[in-house]
């Protein structure tokens, strides 16, 4: 096959990829976007996209478990986990078509096969019927992502032991599983199986559930997992797991010694690793850090001529992360004036009832840093919208350096706790303090106003802190 010519070869159709590709357009640039399965990545086909769908459902089943609370009975309710899972597959394929249309709309060349480096300024992409054809660009980037970590020696056959992407292929609900990992995906998972009916138990090797977040706002989710019957094991770790003709076992060393946990299934969800094989990085003197793709502040490799965004870099695996790094890939590339990544602004979301979302330090991450800071927490106990949807579990807290007012970071765990953070995100981008966000009006009867009241107990003066 012909090479071709282009001024970007982007690796990889995620949320990084084909947002780099984008812009890239956007700037005038020729582009090439090379995908070995599918556009939108593990995010939209198998990852945050339908996973917030099933959350969804796992909503709506909760409510009509409430009706008394609200003034209403259903009776006979039943409930069709088949069913949910092909809604979470519908509005996957729906997204995948809308980038479909971006591509075509912004005149992007999809090349479809396996790719790897040919050179610092050539890729080599090989079809499904073994034709390669060469891409020469002035720049690459490497949008490859991740997948599933698993424990050593275990191996996920996608019946009995099972990574996410095989749960989210699974029309049949398990009566009964063990999760193994209290981070954002054991978590939601969690969340949706206990709401179709199913017994649940997460084991967590650190001391709490969600342990690169707030305690104080983990345990508030905690107490929500005790209310639904899920069982949560932590400082827990987990010494082995075996299939058996009818589930699997979990042999797992706690606080209670050795024990072995029996269920129909194991969920392994304990991080992710890069996809970073066989992309010739050897070949081109790429460097790496235990897989990782090192980058600079602004996505560049050691190599000139090769950047690296989203999961592959390690830097934080978050779709919304990948697609900010490839903006500023991009448009690095192009020759504008760009600020380094940050990843204190980058915010964290995990999507279970209440929701947990954060950006920056944690108040007890700040004082280890040696910072003097001022906290601000205010409750949604006391935010009429929270109780009156009947939501009203978890807090706002705003951590804040004493002296400059700089906000270094927040947590909130409540209802759309992922939506309100935004304000303050924005906050810390536009190097506003506290007391302007405390100032600043907001709406009554909102959730939002939890920020606010948050803001102004930085300074100890909250209107309705109780």
């Amino acid at each position: 096959m012909p090479e071709s010519t282009y001024d970007v070869v982007i690796i990889g159709a995620g949320p990084g990829g084909y947002v780099a590709a984008i812009r890239a357009a956007q700037l005038g640039m020729k582009v090439a976007l090379v995908e070995r399965e599918h556009l939108g990545g593990v995010c939209l086909n198998w990852g945050c996209i339908p996973t917030k769908a099933l959350l969804r459902n796992a909503e709506v089943a909760r409510l009509l478990g409430e009706g008394k609370e609200y003034g209403f009975s259903v009776e006979n309710v039943t409930l069709d986990y088949g069913a949910a899972i092909d809604r979470s597959r519908k509005i996957a394929a729906r997204l995948v078509k809308g980038v479909e249309t971006l591509m075509k709309g912004n005149h992007i060349e999809v090349v479809w096969g396996s790719a790897k480096l040919a050179s610092p300024t050539g890729v080599a992409v090989t079809n499904e019927a073994g034709e390669t054809q060469t891409l020469t660009a002035k720049a690459i980037i490497l949008a490859t992502g991740s997948r599933a970590r698993l424990i050593p020696g275990v191996a996920a056959d996608g019946e009995r032991v099972l990574t996410a992407r095989h749960a989210l292929e699974r029309r049949v609900l398990p009566k009964s599983a063990i999760i193994i990992g209290a981070g954002p995906i054991g978590l939601e998972f969690a969340t949706v199986w206990r709401a179709y009916g199913a017994n649940v138990t997460v084991v967590e090797m650190l001391e709490h559930i969600l342990p690169a977040e707030d305690k104080e706002a983990a345990d508030v989710l905690a107490g929500h997992f005790r209310r639904m019957k899920v069982q949560v094991l932590t400082s827990t770790r987990v010494e082995g797991v075996a299939t058996t003709a009818n589930g699997v076992q979990v042999r797992v060393n706690g606080p209670k010694g050795e024990q072995t946990l029996e269920g129909d299934v194991a969920l392994v969800a304990i991080g992710v690793q890069p996809n970073s094989e066989d992309l010739g990085l050897e070949a081109a003197g790429v460097l790496t850090d235990r897989g990782w793709i090192k980058v600079d502040g602004f996505m560049r490799t050691n190599v000139p001529t090769v950047y690296a965004i989203g999961d592959v870099n390690g830097l934080l695996p978050l779709a919304h992360v990948a697609s900010a790094q490839a903006l500023l890939a991009v448009e690095t590339i192009a020759g504008h004036k760009t600020k380094p990544f940050d990843v204190n602004v980058m915010p964290r979301g995990t999507y279970t009832s209440p929701q947990v979302a954060s950006f920056g330090l944690s108040e007890a991450k700040a004082r280890e840093q040696g910072l003097t800071v001022r906290v601000g927490k205010f409750p949604f106990l006391a935010n009429g919208k929270a109780l009156g949807l009947g939501d009203n579990a978890g807090f706002v807290k705003i951590v804040a350096e004493e002296r400059s007012g700089e906000i270094v970071g927040a947590v909130i765990v409540g209802p759309e706790a992922t939506e309100l953070l935004a304000e303050l995100v924005l906050a810390r981008t536009a190097e506003l303090t506290p007391d302007e966000i405390a100032h600043t009006m907001h709406a009554h009867p909102t959730l939002n106003e939890a920020v606010m009241e948050a803001a102004h107990s930085v300074f100890g003066k909250a209107i309705h802190n109780i």
